[in-house]
């Protein structure tokens, strides 16, 4: 059996290694991270039936859990681990005809980094180590949010540095909390602590609170989400399908994993539920008064994020398996419209939705490419999307609850402002004559480039094949919820 450590290391050590292969070529180093996810697609997808029997626990320098940092591979840990692999390849194959200009090198090195943070959040044992590979991706991001070197970029790139810090602030000052009331930085050890105090005292509510609004920060939940409308829409293409599809949903999973596993805080359930009902209309509405297609798209990420922690605020398995599959979902069809439009503004050389009439005649296949994840983010069969938002709404009707049934009527009330404005944009595409101008040149009228392609049209088979065929992945993610639910096990599976 493969070790989940390699899942860290060799990204890890491929970063570190890409400016040493740019000085014998700059071609090679370009590939590198093509290289590191496809192995980390492969490694974290083998694991899958393992951690299904049992969870994978690694210990480092021979230290048994809580005295050593370890990582806990679990159903859930590996899932995420899978998506953010998958979602790493198709991107990084992308770039490698998007990236061609500027310092290309180190963003090689800080994409590579910051799939390593990524994967080392969900995978990490230890609530410091959680800290230090959550910053790994923060700053990361930070940087490739100003890549272009742009007064945008650097502005977004600013904006998002300032309240990023904010919020590791916010999340060290809770971490500290715990381990001066614990002695410990492993989480299984500090759930098993608190399990045994019965309910939360003041100092346990405010290192909590800190927690979840640090870390809500990168999750972009209302109302902490202000920096992400600038950062996705001044990133390059590529960035904003990681920012949407991955950095986001890294930050969920950390909420997530610190109210259900670390703190098993039931009070918490339903202000995530009210939390995220209200993220989700706020985004959608922002988005549908868009004229800027990616501050559309990155408005719209809020109103998914929404969704899905209403979804896992529900805290049941129905609940917490559909907030999953929304999460999957949601990541191979953010992705996939980041990476269409990245070429789409291209060939119009504007973001404004207006500049995309008659596009679907210019360039089909990318057009074709974003009708279907558009399609997808609605919920719309036979796509991804579709499966993520029944189970949530059966989910809901299960409660059995006036509250919840109102609640569910505000959620397919932001679907439908969601389809209004994707249904706007396909309109322009495809039945609206496109703009002439005097000195469009042959080059506005070609399709996007074969390694362009090639990533969206992998992500839109992962999309229909999902959505024909949810069944296995929904058997995978009931493993998952149950992780979650079930703190005491994943407590026994650490500690022994």
């Amino acid at each position: 059996m493969v070790n989940p450590v390699l899942l860290l290391a060799v990204p890890l050590g491929l970063a570190f290694l890409t400016p040493l292969l740019a000085f014998i070529s700059d071609r090679i180093a370009r590939y590198v991270p093509v290289a590191g996810m496809l192995f980390n697609c492969v490694v974290s997808v083998s694991l899958i039936p393992s951690v299904l029997n049992r969870p994978i626990i690694v210990q480092t320098g021979g230290f048994a859990p809580p005295f050593g940092i370890n990582l806990v591979a679990g159903p859930l840990g590996i899932t995420l681990a899978a998506v953010i692999a998958l979602v790493g390849l198709a991107v990084s194959v992308y770039g490698l005809a998007y990236v061609k200009e500027g310092a290309t090198v180190k963003y090689h090195v800080l994409y590579l980094l910051l799939l390593t943070g990524a994967t080392g959040v969900v995978l990490t044992g230890d609530i410091f180590n959680l800290f230090v590979f959550y910053e790994i991706l923060c700053i990361s991001s930070y940087a490739l949010v100003a890549y272009s070197g742009d007064k945008n970029g650097v502005e977004a790139a600013v904006k998002y540095l300032i309240q990023g810090s904010i919020g590791s602030g916010l999340a060290l000052i809770g971490i500290a909390i715990l381990y001066g009331v614990f002695g410990t930085l492993n989480m299984a050890d500090i759930a098993r602590n608190i399990g045994s105090t019965g309910i939360l005292n003041t100092t346990l509510f405010i290192a909590l609170a800190f927690m979840v609004a640090g870390f809500g920060v990168e999750a972009a939940v209302f109302p902490l989400n202000a920096w992400l409308p600038d950062a996705h829409s001044s990133a390059p293409a590529p960035i904003s399908a990681i920012l949407s599809g991955i950095a986001i949903k890294v930050g969920i999973y950390v909420v997530v994993r610190i109210v259900f596993t670390v703190f098993g805080a039931p009070s918490m359930f339903m202000l995530l539920v009210v939390i995220g009902v209200v993220t989700l209309l706020i985004g959608e509405m922002s988005a549908f008064s868009q004229n800027n297609i990616k501050r559309m798209l990155a408005y719209s990420s809020v109103g998914q994020v929404g969704l899905i922690v209403f979804a896992l605020g529900m805290a049941t398995t129905g609940g917490i398996s559909g907030g999953l599959f929304q999460i999957i979902s949601h990541a191979l069809a953010k992705s996939l419209l980041f990476l269409a439009t990245g070429y789409m503004i291209y060939r119009s050389g504007s973001m404004e939705i207006s500049s995309l009439q008659g596009m679907g005649k210019r360039m089909p296949l990318t057009c074709c490419a974003f009708t279907i994840g558009a399609f997808s983010l609605v919920g719309l069969p036979p796509f991804a999307g579709f499966p993520g938002k029944f189970m949530i709404v059966r989910a809901a009707i299960a409660q059995q609850q006036h509250l919840f049934t109102f609640l569910i009527a505000l959620v397919l009330f932001g679907t439908i402002i969601e389809a209004c404005y994707f249904f706007r944009i396909v309109q322009a595409a495809y039945f609206t004559g496109p703009r002439e101008e005097p000195d469009a040149g042959k080059q506005r009228r070609e399709e996007a480039p074969l390694f362009a392609l090639a990533p969206m049209l992998g992500l839109l088979v992962f999309i229909i094949a999902l959505g024909v065929y949810p069944e296995p992945v929904i058997r995978l993610l009931d493993s998952c919820a149950a992780e979650l639910l079930n703190r005491f096990d994943y407590i026994k599976g650490v500690l022994g």
